[in-house]
């Protein structure tokens, strides 16, 4: 008998996050979400300033008593260079940010490590291509039975930027050439 295999779909979040969770617990995070969603965490100012590095736990005794409570992690953060002192009057209101993410009391301490942060470099923009009027009017004429309007804009955007790369292979200059003999004709 064969056995039948059911594909499902998932959410890419999930496969990302099942593939981190044995990095991130190394350093000592139980899941992916605080590292993941920082600046939903603590706000876009705080994240600008400071990440999460590790979460040091304290040393667990071999036999704890079985109604001992579990006692919350040190989170360890990089903070930008100058703005030590700012983090460190915000830890309060940090920590209960974080451990109301997390839904328990995880965070009892915050220690700081002024490094600059590591950022992604700065994704640059694509430089626009010059409007000609010539390459405007055929995208429009491409376009003109589209009933929608922003459709209708996107597409003669996107064509306009097409003729203008295919331009200069299709100027007469190439024709010329094949006329002159500097080019086979085929």
């Amino acid at each position: 008998m064969q056995k039948h295999t059911r594909w499902e779909t998932r959410r890419l979040a999930e496969l990302v996050n099942r593939a981190l969770d044995p990095l991130i617990a190394k350093q000592g995070f139980g899941e992916t979400a605080l590292l993941t969603q920082w600046e939903t965490v603590v706000g876009a100012r705080l994240a600008a300033i400071c990440e999460p590095e590790r979460l040091k736990w304290p040393p667990r005794p071999k036999n704890p008593p079985k109604e001992a409570p579990i006692q919350a992690a040190t989170l360890m953060l990089r903070v930008e260079p100058g703005f030590g002192l700012d983090v460190q009057h915000m830890a309060g209101a940090l920590i209960d940010r974080i451990n109301a993410h997390l839904g328990w009391r995880c965070v009892a301490r915050i220690a700081m490590r002024q490094e600059p942060l590591r950022r992604a470099a700065p994704k640059r923009r694509p430089e626009a291509t010059p409007r000609d009027p010539d390459l405007r009017a055929r995208a429009e004429a491409a376009t003109q039975g589209i009933a929608d309007e922003a459709l209708r804009r996107a597409l003669t955007k996107l064509g306009e930027q097409t003729f203008a790369q295919a331009a200069p292979q299709s100027d007469n200059s190439a024709s010329e050439a094949v006329q002159s003999g500097r080019f086979p004709a085929r």
